[in-house]
């Protein structure tokens, strides 16, 4: 009887150990009964039947990240390039896993590389340069839409490197220093189109300022004719005799004070001359 009862003791102990699995945090099982799928155990103790179910699978199912890949790729302008490619993935539905891919590592690998190809071939090589970013998301976006059927999430994608070739390279630095030199020709011939603006704006205002020059002197001697011609209206031939008095006076002086006249011989009419602008002069006063 104790014997029986030590059996049965033992008997528990090892159902117990097999029976009951306990599923950590961010794992799941896969149970298997007599060769089918049968439930997921998520974490937590669960309960199973020893010889009818077996665990077929467990594994974490947190993000985990694909070591590097890096691969070759043609771009849509024929630029051959060396692609290294992260992906950051999930299992999410482990029985598929399972079930409907024999080896999911090698298979997510497989599908990166004809996904980054097939990608890069879209573009060309200044858009996967500038656009990164999109181009990240448009790998992930295919990568996820495959892996679905396999339980897999694809979380996000990264292109660490792109190298191109020699040759690539040595051309597209000689394009850039053929941008260089072009963008250097069009500032010079930019800054003497401005130049020669300048100087035309410059020519322009000064012929505006002679003119405007011109016209006041032409105001002014339009107003002294005005003057000289109402003083006639106003005193007849004395305010005319008195205008020519004034013009041989000052005659007179310039000719005074020129360099080498010492000697001034007048005429005999001058001073009649005289006589008639101090009349004038003795009137207006």
């Amino acid at each position: 009887m104790e014997f029986l009862l030590l059996a049965l003791f033992a008997f528990g102990i090892i159902f117990g150990f097999f029976a009951v699995k306990i599923v950590p945090q961010s794992e799941k099982y896969v149970i298997q009964r007599l060769g089918r799928l049968h439930k997921v155990l998520g974490p937590g103790v669960s309960v199973i039947i020893p010889l009818l179910d077996t665990v077929k699978w467990k594994g974490p199912i947190s993000e985990r990240q694909h070591a590097p890949h890096t691969q070759d790729a043609v771009t849509l302008d024929n630029v051959v390039l060396k692609v290294t490619t992260v992906v950051f993935y999930k299992i999410t539905a482990p029985e598929k896993s399972v079930y409907r891919i024999e080896d999911p590592e090698k298979a997510v690998q497989t599908t990166i590389t004809g996904t980054v190809r097939s990608e890069l071939g879209r573009l060309d090589m200044d858009t996967i340069q500038s656009n990164r970013s999109e181009l990240n998301e448009n790998i992930r976006a295919a990568l996820d839409k495959v892996m679905d059927g396999w339980g897999i999430e694809v979380t996000r994608t990264e292109i660490t490197d792109v190298e191109m070739d020699a040759k690539t390279v040595d051309a597209m630095a000689k394009q850039l220093n053929a941008e260089r030199e072009r963008r250097a020709l069009v500032m010079t011939a930019e800054g003497n189109k401005r130049a020669v603006e300048l100087e035309a704006e410059a020519e322009l205002y000064a012929a505006e300022q002679r003119a405007k020059a011109r016209r006041v002197e032409a105001d002014a001697e339009a107003y002294a004719t005005g003057v000289v011609a109402k003083a006639i209206a106003d005193n007849g031939i004395e305010a005319a005799q008195y205008q020519v008095a004034l013009k041989q006076v000052e005659t007179l002086q310039a000719l005074g004070n020129s360099d080498g006249r010492q000697t001034i011989i007048l005429p005999s009419s001058l001073a009649g001359a005289f006589g008639d602008a101090f009349k004038m002069l003795k009137k207006e006063s």
